[in-house]
């Protein structure tokens, strides 16, 4: 799986993407932001308050629940504001 961090998120990671091999058990949006918070306390720190990151599975935007898989591209966003 292709992983991209974009904005303070990237900052506080430490990295721009990577790709991982998901662990077993970990089949959603949800699952997969638990398991980054126990990689490292950069990971930990960018995603305390995962309710704030949007995510993008394959360029689409998707709720916590959508289900991953091993070929998908997913990007972790901050908040977007804008007027």
């Amino acid at each position: 799986m292709k992983l991209l961090y974009f904005a303070w998120l990237r900052t506080k990671i430490g990295i721009a993407e990577e790709r991982v091999d998901l662990p077993g058990g970990v089949a959603t949006v949800a699952a997969l932001l638990e398991w980054l918070k126990g990689r490292g306390p950069g990971f930990a720190e960018a995603l305390k308050d995962s309710r704030v990151v949007r995510v993008a599975v394959n360029q689409e935007y998707v709720p916590p629940d959508h289900p991953i898989r091993p070929g998908d591209e997913v990007a972790l966003f901050p908040p977007v504001t804008g007027g």
